[in-house]
């Protein structure tokens, strides 16, 4: 399975998250050198952005993945992996970038999700 899908429909009202970096609650960076520690923060911090609009991990619909060296690819596989339903993954792009604004950041990662009907 490669973990994201072709295409992916949606209906509901969207919810763009910024891209997110790997730093903590108070902006200190989180993982120095540890592209595993960085991309865990990532995703926790994509899940804080999401809770906040009224949806969650389990909503997203599209990610992009910015990464400045692929060989953090398996590291960031192994996150997604513990956030995402691999029966139904969203779309995803991911790019190899020379650097973010942080030159110690090595991942960011935008997203799109729907929020979840109201009953």
């Amino acid at each position: 399975m490669n973990g994201y899908s072709h295409a992916v429909s949606c209906t509901g009202e969207l919810v763009a998250v910024s891209g997110q970096v790997p730093v903590d609650g108070d902006g200190r960076l989180v993982g120095e050198g540890d592209a595993e520690a960085q991309t865990r923060q990532v995703y926790a911090n994509l899940a804080t952005a999401l809770q906040a609009a009224g949806s969650g991990l389990q909503q997203v619909v599209k990610l992009t993945v910015y990464l400045t060296d692929l060989q953090d690819l398996a590291a960031f596989r192994r996150v997604r992996d513990e956030h995402q339903d691999p029966t139904c993954p969203p779309a995803c792009s991911l790019v190899q970038v020379v650097g973010l604004v942080n030159p110690a950041f090595r991942i960011e990662i935008d997203a799109w999700a729907v929020k979840p009907a109201e009953d």
